[in-house]
Protein backbone atom coordinates (compact mmCIF):
# COMPACT_ATOMS: atom_id res chain seq x y z
CA UNK A 1 0.00 0.00 0.00
CA UNK A 2 1.69 3.49 -1.30
CA UNK A 3 0.47 6.86 0.09
CA UNK A 4 1.50 9.49 -2.21
CA UNK A 5 2.65 12.48 -0.27
CA UNK A 6 1.78 15.34 -2.41
CA UNK A 7 1.79 18.87 -0.15
CA UNK A 8 0.51 20.82 -3.22
CA UNK A 9 -2.90 18.51 -2.90
CA UNK A 10 -5.30 19.86 -0.53
CA UNK A 11 -6.72 16.97 0.58
CA UNK A 12 -4.56 15.10 1.39
CA UNK A 13 -2.16 17.62 2.77
CA UNK A 14 -5.07 18.96 5.19
CA UNK A 15 -4.48 15.31 7.06
CA UNK A 16 -1.51 13.64 8.53
CA UNK A 17 0.18 11.22 5.63
CA UNK A 18 0.13 8.87 8.82
CA UNK A 19 -3.35 8.85 9.19
CA UNK A 20 -4.29 8.62 5.60
CA UNK A 21 -2.11 5.75 4.79
CA UNK A 22 -3.74 4.31 8.19
CA UNK A 23 -7.43 4.51 6.83
CA UNK A 24 -5.67 3.32 2.99
CA UNK A 25 -4.79 0.33 5.00
CA UNK A 26 -8.04 -0.27 6.50
CA UNK A 27 -9.40 -0.05 3.09
CA UNK A 28 -6.90 -2.62 1.82
CA UNK A 29 -8.11 -5.15 4.67
CA UNK A 30 -11.91 -4.42 4.37
CA UNK A 31 -11.50 -6.18 0.68
CA UNK A 32 -11.51 -10.19 0.94
CA UNK A 33 -8.91 -12.22 -0.53
CA UNK A 34 -6.08 -8.76 -0.14
CA UNK A 35 -2.97 -9.65 2.48
CA UNK A 36 -1.40 -6.12 3.12
CA UNK A 37 2.27 -7.24 3.32
CA UNK A 38 3.70 -3.65 3.27
CA UNK A 39 2.57 0.26 3.66
CA UNK A 40 4.74 3.45 3.04
CA UNK A 41 3.86 7.17 2.81
CA UNK A 42 6.11 7.97 -0.30
CA UNK A 43 7.02 11.50 -0.53
CA UNK A 44 6.02 13.14 -3.40
CA UNK A 45 7.64 17.07 -4.30
CA UNK A 46 6.29 16.66 -7.45
CA UNK A 47 3.89 14.40 -9.73
CA UNK A 48 5.46 13.31 -12.55
CA UNK A 49 2.04 13.08 -15.80
CA UNK A 50 3.39 9.55 -17.31
CA UNK A 51 4.58 7.58 -14.07
CA UNK A 52 3.46 9.28 -10.77
CA UNK A 53 6.67 8.81 -9.20
CA UNK A 54 10.24 9.58 -9.90
CA UNK A 55 12.63 7.16 -11.93
CA UNK A 56 14.79 6.72 -8.90
CA UNK A 57 11.52 5.50 -6.36
CA UNK A 58 10.05 3.40 -9.38
CA UNK A 59 13.21 1.16 -9.01
CA UNK A 60 13.74 0.50 -6.13
CA UNK A 61 10.02 -0.40 -5.69
CA UNK A 62 10.51 -2.10 -8.31
CA UNK A 63 13.07 -4.44 -6.55
CA UNK A 64 11.33 -4.38 -3.38
CA UNK A 65 8.20 -5.62 -5.14
CA UNK A 66 9.87 -8.34 -6.52
CA UNK A 67 12.07 -9.49 -3.65
CA UNK A 68 8.15 -9.44 -1.58
CA UNK A 69 6.92 -11.35 -4.77
CA UNK A 70 3.89 -8.67 -4.96
CA UNK A 71 1.16 -8.97 -7.02
CA UNK A 72 -1.24 -5.91 -6.61
CA UNK A 73 -0.08 -2.68 -5.45
CA UNK A 74 -2.88 -0.33 -4.45
CA UNK A 75 -2.20 3.51 -4.18
CA UNK A 76 -3.87 5.80 -2.42
CA UNK A 77 -4.84 8.22 -4.57
CA UNK A 78 -5.81 9.01 -8.01
CA UNK A 79 -3.75 7.15 -10.91
CA UNK A 80 -4.31 8.23 -14.58
CA UNK A 81 -4.82 5.20 -17.38
CA UNK A 82 -1.46 6.51 -18.10
CA UNK A 83 0.51 5.99 -15.40
CA UNK A 84 -1.47 2.94 -14.39
CA UNK A 85 -0.46 1.57 -17.31
CA UNK A 86 3.26 3.00 -17.41
CA UNK A 87 3.42 1.73 -13.51
CA UNK A 88 2.22 -1.90 -14.91
CA UNK A 89 4.78 -2.60 -17.49
CA UNK A 90 7.54 -1.61 -15.42
CA UNK A 91 6.92 -3.43 -11.93
CA UNK A 92 5.11 -5.97 -13.50
CA UNK A 93 2.05 -5.68 -11.01
CA UNK A 94 -1.36 -5.08 -10.93
CA UNK A 95 -1.92 -1.16 -9.74
CA UNK A 96 -5.34 -0.15 -8.50
CA UNK A 97 -5.78 2.99 -7.00
CA UNK A 98 -8.16 4.87 -4.66
CA UNK A 99 -11.22 5.06 -6.54
CA UNK A 100 -10.79 1.10 -8.09
CA UNK A 101 -10.29 -0.07 -4.57
CA UNK A 102 -13.36 1.23 -3.08
CA UNK A 103 -15.06 0.08 -5.88
CA UNK A 104 -14.44 -3.21 -5.85
CA UNK A 105 -15.38 -3.27 -1.39
CA UNK A 106 -18.51 -1.40 -2.66
CA UNK A 107 -19.36 -4.18 -4.88
CA UNK A 108 -18.56 -6.71 -2.14
CA UNK A 109 -20.84 -4.94 0.26
CA UNK A 110 -23.88 -3.68 -1.65
CA UNK A 111 -26.39 -6.01 -0.87
CA UNK A 112 -29.88 -3.87 -2.24
CA UNK A 113 -30.90 -4.51 -6.21
CA UNK A 114 -30.43 -0.77 -6.15
CA UNK A 115 -27.14 -0.44 -4.25
CA UNK A 116 -25.46 -3.75 -7.49
CA UNK A 117 -26.97 -1.45 -10.02
CA UNK A 118 -25.32 1.44 -8.84
CA UNK A 119 -21.78 0.29 -7.78
CA UNK A 120 -21.61 -1.74 -11.72
CA UNK A 121 -22.80 1.96 -12.95
CA UNK A 122 -19.48 3.64 -11.60
CA UNK A 123 -17.48 1.13 -12.04
CA UNK A 124 -18.74 1.18 -15.57
CA UNK A 125 -17.98 4.92 -16.04
CA UNK A 126 -14.36 4.43 -13.74
CA UNK A 127 -13.61 1.48 -16.75
CA UNK A 128 -14.50 3.27 -19.62
CA UNK A 129 -12.31 5.31 -19.49
CA UNK A 130 -9.10 2.60 -18.73
CA UNK A 131 -8.92 1.00 -21.88
CA UNK A 132 -5.83 -1.15 -19.93
CA UNK A 133 -9.32 -2.55 -18.31
CA UNK A 134 -11.15 -5.71 -18.56
CA UNK A 135 -15.32 -5.53 -18.17
CA UNK A 136 -16.01 -9.30 -18.50
CA UNK A 137 -16.85 -9.69 -14.96
CA UNK A 138 -20.05 -8.04 -15.09
CA UNK A 139 -21.28 -11.19 -16.49
CA UNK A 140 -21.35 -12.11 -13.49
CA UNK A 141 -23.79 -11.74 -10.64
CA UNK A 142 -21.48 -10.79 -7.78
CA UNK A 143 -17.85 -11.43 -6.57
CA UNK A 144 -15.97 -8.73 -7.30
CA UNK A 145 -15.90 -6.36 -9.47
CA UNK A 146 -12.82 -7.71 -11.81
CA UNK A 147 -9.77 -5.30 -10.53
CA UNK A 148 -8.00 -7.78 -8.45
CA UNK A 149 -9.01 -10.91 -11.06
CA UNK A 150 -10.99 -13.38 -12.20
CA UNK A 151 -12.24 -13.91 -15.57
CA UNK A 152 -11.28 -11.50 -18.55
CA UNK A 153 -8.05 -10.44 -16.38
CA UNK A 154 -5.57 -10.76 -19.23
CA UNK A 155 -8.39 -8.81 -21.52
CA UNK A 156 -6.20 -5.59 -22.55
CA UNK A 157 -8.93 -3.63 -24.13
CA UNK A 158 -12.39 -2.80 -23.03
CA UNK A 159 -15.04 -3.30 -25.24
CA UNK A 160 -16.24 0.20 -25.46
CA UNK A 161 -19.72 -0.68 -27.21
CA UNK A 162 -20.52 -3.08 -24.79
CA UNK A 163 -19.81 -1.34 -22.04
CA UNK A 164 -21.90 1.80 -23.10
CA UNK A 165 -24.72 -0.96 -24.19
CA UNK A 166 -24.42 -2.41 -20.45
CA UNK A 167 -24.51 1.33 -19.04
CA UNK A 168 -27.68 2.48 -20.82
CA UNK A 169 -29.18 -1.16 -19.87
CA UNK A 170 -28.64 -0.26 -16.40
CA UNK A 171 -29.82 3.47 -16.16
CA UNK A 172 -32.86 2.12 -17.48
CA UNK A 173 -33.00 -1.12 -14.67
CA UNK A 174 -32.33 1.81 -12.15
CA UNK A 175 -35.16 4.19 -13.41
CA UNK A 176 -37.55 1.22 -12.42
CA UNK A 177 -35.94 0.96 -9.18
CA UNK A 178 -35.77 4.66 -8.76
CA UNK A 179 -39.69 4.95 -9.26
CA UNK A 180 -40.03 2.53 -6.52
CA UNK A 181 -38.32 4.18 -3.91
CA UNK A 182 -40.19 6.94 -4.76
CA UNK A 183 -43.42 5.19 -4.30
CA UNK A 184 -42.32 3.75 -0.97
CA UNK A 185 -41.27 7.30 0.31
CA UNK A 186 -44.43 8.58 -1.03
CA UNK A 187 -45.91 5.42 1.52
CA UNK A 188 -43.78 6.42 4.10
CA UNK A 189 -44.76 10.01 3.84
CA UNK A 190 -48.36 9.11 4.91
CA UNK A 191 -46.66 7.88 8.07
CA UNK A 192 -47.30 10.87 10.20
CA UNK A 193 -43.68 9.43 11.81
CA UNK A 194 -40.41 11.79 11.47
CA UNK A 195 -37.18 10.52 10.01
CA UNK A 196 -34.49 10.39 12.01
CA UNK A 197 -30.89 9.40 9.65
CA UNK A 198 -27.27 8.28 11.42
CA UNK A 199 -24.97 9.60 9.24
CA UNK A 200 -21.08 10.00 9.76
CA UNK A 201 -17.38 8.63 9.08
CA UNK A 202 -17.22 5.37 7.70
CA UNK A 203 -16.58 3.04 10.89
CA UNK A 204 -17.67 5.58 13.51
CA UNK A 205 -19.91 3.08 15.29
CA UNK A 206 -23.87 4.19 13.31
CA UNK A 207 -25.07 0.76 12.71
CA UNK A 208 -23.89 -0.33 16.34
CA UNK A 209 -25.56 2.70 17.65
CA UNK A 210 -28.60 1.73 15.27
CA UNK A 211 -28.58 -1.89 16.06
CA UNK A 212 -28.26 -0.26 20.12
CA UNK A 213 -31.64 2.04 19.30
CA UNK A 214 -33.68 -0.03 17.54
CA UNK A 215 -32.74 -3.97 18.19
CA UNK A 216 -31.97 -4.71 14.77
CA UNK A 217 -29.00 -6.79 13.58
CA UNK A 218 -27.49 -4.86 10.92
CA UNK A 219 -23.79 -6.40 10.57
CA UNK A 220 -21.28 -4.49 12.65
CA UNK A 221 -17.82 -5.15 11.89
CA UNK A 222 -14.35 -3.05 12.74
CA UNK A 223 -14.36 -2.27 9.05
CA UNK A 224 -14.09 0.34 6.93
CA UNK A 225 -17.49 0.62 4.87
CA UNK A 226 -19.40 -2.32 6.76
CA UNK A 227 -22.88 -1.05 5.82
CA UNK A 228 -23.80 0.16 2.08
CA UNK A 229 -27.41 -0.29 1.97
CA UNK A 230 -29.54 1.94 3.76
CA UNK A 231 -31.45 0.24 6.60
CA UNK A 232 -34.34 1.57 7.71
CA UNK A 233 -36.61 0.51 11.07
CA UNK A 234 -39.70 1.88 12.99
CA UNK A 235 -38.39 2.51 16.85
CA UNK A 236 -40.73 3.68 19.44
CA UNK A 237 -38.92 5.96 22.41
CA UNK A 238 -39.31 5.83 26.03
CA UNK A 239 -41.75 8.45 26.15
CA UNK A 240 -43.88 6.76 23.36
CA UNK A 241 -43.34 8.42 19.96
CA UNK A 242 -42.05 6.82 17.41
CA UNK A 243 -39.90 7.39 14.84
CA UNK A 244 -38.69 5.85 12.05
CA UNK A 245 -34.44 5.48 11.65
CA UNK A 246 -32.33 4.95 9.08
CA UNK A 247 -28.90 3.91 8.77
CA UNK A 248 -26.51 4.91 6.03
CA UNK A 249 -23.25 4.27 3.79
CA UNK A 250 -20.64 5.62 5.83
CA UNK A 251 -18.51 8.65 4.28
CA UNK A 252 -14.87 9.15 3.86
CA UNK A 253 -12.22 11.76 2.63
CA UNK A 254 -11.52 12.10 -0.92
CA UNK A 255 -14.51 10.26 -1.97
CA UNK A 256 -14.36 9.44 -5.78
CA UNK A 257 -17.00 11.78 -7.67
CA UNK A 258 -18.29 8.94 -9.62
CA UNK A 259 -19.46 7.55 -6.25
CA UNK A 260 -20.75 10.63 -4.27
CA UNK A 261 -23.17 10.83 -7.60
CA UNK A 262 -23.65 7.05 -7.63
CA UNK A 263 -24.81 6.28 -3.91
CA UNK A 264 -27.08 9.64 -3.71
CA UNK A 265 -29.97 7.46 -4.15
CA UNK A 266 -28.45 5.69 -1.11
CA UNK A 267 -28.48 8.66 0.87
CA UNK A 268 -31.75 10.24 -0.15
CA UNK A 269 -33.11 9.16 3.20
CA UNK A 270 -30.93 11.71 4.65
CA UNK A 271 -32.14 14.06 2.05
CA UNK A 272 -36.04 13.58 3.51
CA UNK A 273 -34.80 13.18 6.94
CA UNK A 274 -36.60 15.50 9.91
CA UNK A 275 -33.40 15.18 12.34
CA UNK A 276 -29.76 14.35 11.69
CA UNK A 277 -27.95 12.24 13.82
CA UNK A 278 -24.10 12.80 13.05
CA UNK A 279 -22.11 10.23 14.44
CA UNK A 280 -18.41 10.50 15.44
CA UNK A 281 -15.55 8.33 16.22
CA UNK A 282 -14.27 10.48 19.16
CA UNK A 283 -11.44 8.43 20.17
CA UNK A 284 -9.94 8.78 16.57
CA UNK A 285 -6.97 11.16 16.18
CA UNK A 286 -8.31 12.59 13.15
CA UNK A 287 -12.05 13.04 14.28
CA UNK A 288 -11.89 16.46 13.84
CA UNK A 289 -11.24 16.41 9.92
CA UNK A 290 -13.78 13.08 9.51
CA UNK A 291 -16.45 15.39 10.61
CA UNK A 292 -15.49 18.28 8.32
CA UNK A 293 -15.57 15.44 5.51
CA UNK A 294 -19.18 14.61 6.36
CA UNK A 295 -20.30 18.27 6.84
CA UNK A 296 -18.70 19.05 3.04
CA UNK A 297 -19.98 15.76 1.96
CA UNK A 298 -23.90 16.53 3.08
CA UNK A 299 -23.33 19.98 1.72
CA UNK A 300 -22.25 18.80 -1.62
CA UNK A 301 -25.28 16.43 -1.62
CA UNK A 302 -27.71 19.29 -1.41
CA UNK A 303 -28.96 18.65 2.23
CA UNK A 304 -31.07 21.09 3.79
CA UNK A 305 -29.25 23.22 6.14
CA UNK A 306 -32.14 23.95 8.24
CA UNK A 307 -32.63 20.20 8.76
CA UNK A 308 -32.01 19.75 13.00
CA UNK A 309 -27.86 18.24 13.26
CA UNK A 310 -26.84 16.40 16.49
CA UNK A 311 -23.56 15.65 17.29
CA UNK A 312 -23.15 11.86 18.57
CA UNK A 313 -19.91 11.84 20.22
CA UNK A 314 -19.71 8.12 19.97
CA UNK A 315 -16.41 5.39 21.50
CA UNK A 316 -15.98 6.82 24.81
CA UNK A 317 -15.52 3.31 26.03
CA UNK A 318 -11.94 3.64 23.72
CA UNK A 319 -11.23 7.43 25.72
CA UNK A 320 -8.53 7.22 28.66
CA UNK A 321 -9.70 8.74 31.24
CA UNK A 322 -8.14 12.42 31.14
CA UNK A 323 -9.61 12.72 27.57
CA UNK A 324 -13.22 11.22 28.76
CA UNK A 325 -13.26 14.10 31.44
CA UNK A 326 -11.84 16.85 28.71
CA UNK A 327 -14.78 15.26 25.76
CA UNK A 328 -17.64 15.16 28.35
CA UNK A 329 -16.92 18.87 29.32
CA UNK A 330 -16.64 20.33 26.06
CA UNK A 331 -20.55 18.60 25.72
CA UNK A 332 -21.37 19.87 28.73
CA UNK A 333 -21.39 23.37 26.97
CA UNK A 334 -23.44 22.15 23.43
CA UNK A 335 -26.53 21.84 24.06
CA UNK A 336 -25.87 19.95 20.52
CA UNK A 337 -23.51 17.66 21.69
CA UNK A 338 -24.12 14.02 23.29
CA UNK A 339 -21.68 11.42 24.37
CA UNK A 340 -22.10 8.23 23.75
CA UNK A 341 -20.59 4.59 23.85
CA UNK A 342 -23.28 2.41 21.41
CA UNK A 343 -21.26 -0.61 22.57
CA UNK A 344 -21.81 -0.33 25.89
CA UNK A 345 -24.88 1.57 26.03
CA UNK A 346 -23.66 4.79 27.81
CA UNK A 347 -25.26 8.28 27.01
CA UNK A 348 -28.39 6.28 25.49
CA UNK A 349 -30.72 7.95 27.86
CA UNK A 350 -30.39 11.81 27.36
CA UNK A 351 -29.85 10.87 23.31
CA UNK A 352 -33.23 9.88 23.42
CA UNK A 353 -34.71 12.10 25.07
CA UNK A 354 -33.01 14.93 22.69
CA UNK A 355 -34.27 12.96 19.93
CA UNK A 356 -37.96 12.61 21.39
CA UNK A 357 -37.63 16.38 21.71
CA UNK A 358 -36.05 17.40 19.15
CA UNK A 359 -38.78 15.28 16.45
CA UNK A 360 -41.86 16.22 19.09
CA UNK A 361 -43.23 19.58 17.14
CA UNK A 362 -45.26 21.96 18.71
CA UNK A 363 -48.94 21.95 17.40
CA UNK A 364 -51.46 24.37 16.46
CA UNK A 365 -55.36 23.97 15.57
CA UNK A 366 -56.91 24.94 12.43
CA UNK A 367 -60.27 24.40 10.98
CA UNK A 368 -60.28 24.16 7.51
CA UNK A 369 -62.86 24.47 4.47
CA UNK A 370 -63.36 21.98 1.41
CA UNK A 371 -65.91 22.17 -1.40
CA UNK A 372 -67.11 18.39 -1.57
CA UNK A 373 -65.34 17.29 -4.41
CA UNK A 374 -62.02 17.83 -2.17
CA UNK A 375 -61.71 14.09 -1.35
CA UNK A 376 -58.21 13.48 -1.48
CA UNK A 377 -57.33 16.26 0.72
CA UNK A 378 -59.87 14.77 3.33
CA UNK A 379 -58.69 11.46 3.01
CA UNK A 380 -54.70 12.72 3.94
CA UNK A 381 -56.09 14.42 7.02
CA UNK A 382 -57.95 11.55 8.27
CA UNK A 383 -54.27 9.35 7.35
CA UNK A 384 -52.60 11.82 9.51
CA UNK A 385 -54.85 11.45 12.24
CA UNK A 386 -55.13 14.92 12.35
CA UNK A 387 -58.53 15.69 12.61
CA UNK A 388 -60.48 16.71 15.83
CA UNK A 389 -63.84 17.47 14.65
CA UNK A 390 -65.62 17.09 11.46
CA UNK A 391 -68.75 18.64 10.29
CA UNK A 392 -70.60 19.69 6.67
CA UNK A 393 -72.86 22.64 5.63
CA UNK A 394 -74.45 23.38 1.87
CA UNK A 395 -70.43 24.00 1.14
CA UNK A 396 -68.84 21.06 1.70
CA UNK A 397 -66.50 20.00 4.58
CA UNK A 398 -65.83 21.63 7.13
CA UNK A 399 -62.54 20.23 9.54
CA UNK A 400 -61.03 20.96 12.63
CA UNK A 401 -57.38 19.77 12.87
CA UNK A 402 -54.40 19.78 15.23
CA UNK A 403 -51.60 19.04 13.56
CA UNK A 404 -47.91 20.18 13.32
CA UNK A 405 -45.62 22.82 11.06
CA UNK A 406 -43.88 19.58 9.57
CA UNK A 407 -47.73 17.98 8.83
CA UNK A 408 -49.09 21.33 7.44
CA UNK A 409 -46.14 22.12 5.05
CA UNK A 410 -46.58 18.37 3.49
CA UNK A 411 -50.30 19.15 3.24
CA UNK A 412 -49.49 22.47 1.29
CA UNK A 413 -46.68 20.67 -0.61
CA UNK A 414 -48.98 17.96 -1.89
CA UNK A 415 -52.71 20.04 -2.61
CA UNK A 416 -50.94 23.70 -3.38
CA UNK A 417 -52.05 25.24 0.17
CA UNK A 418 -54.47 24.65 3.04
Amino acid sequence: MLHPDLKSRDSISARAPEEALAEAVALGVALPGLEIIGDEVVPLPKMRAGTLFGTGKIEELKHRFHDNEVELVLIDGPVTPVQQRNLEKEWKVKILDRTGLILEIFSDRAATREGVLQVELAALSYQRTRLVRAWTHLERQRGGLGFVGGPGETQIEADRRAIDERINKIKTQLAKTVKTRELHRAARAKVPFPIVALVGYTNAGKSTLFNRLTGADVMVKDMLFATLDPTMRSVELPDGVEIIMSDTVGFISDLPTQLVAAFRATLEEVLSADLILHVRDISHPETDAQAEDVRRILSDLGVDTEITTLDVWNKLDKLDAADLEARNNTAARDEAIYVTSALTGVGMGPLLEAISREVTEATVTDVLRFGFDAGRKRAWLFEQDVVDKEDADEAGFVLSVTWSATQKARFEKEFGGA
